[in-house]
């Protein structure tokens, strides 16, 4: 799948795909909007209106508040790339996304994901 069909994939599809893989892991709804939202800015109404508004990958990241610049600490592979060596800037947050949500699923408490 190239960048741009990623870019294109419209987050309000995208976003339960997120939840569910948390919630087959024992973990809730909740908790992946607050990875999401420490990671993107987004408050709790502010994520819910962007899901509602239906937009893409690409202007969910473009219009997300601030990056939390902790960010950069999320390190790891996902889907086969280590994240931290991604060049592309909008990937890379794609990405960034992909394994806070990969971590979650995976047991470790919010404390380490939110990198506190």
């Amino acid at each position: 799948m190239t960048n741009e069909r990623v870019y294109k994939m419209a987050f309000s599809r995208v976003y339960p795909l997120l939840v569910q893989k948390a919630e087959r892991k024992g973990r809730t709804k909740s908790e992946v909007d607050a990875v999401i939202c420490w990671l993107t800015g987004y408050d709790d109404s502010g994520l819910q209106a962007q899901i509602m508004k239906n937009i893409d990958y690409e202007t969910f990241f473009n219009e997300a508040p601030q990056i939390n610049p902790n960010a950069a600490k999320v390190s790891g592979v996902i889907c086969g790339h280590r994240v931290e060596e991604i060049k592309d800037p909008l990937m890379q947050k794609i990405r960034w996304l992909d394994k806070l949500v990969d971590e979650l699923a995976k047991g470790k408490s919010m404390e380490k994901i939110l990198r506190s």
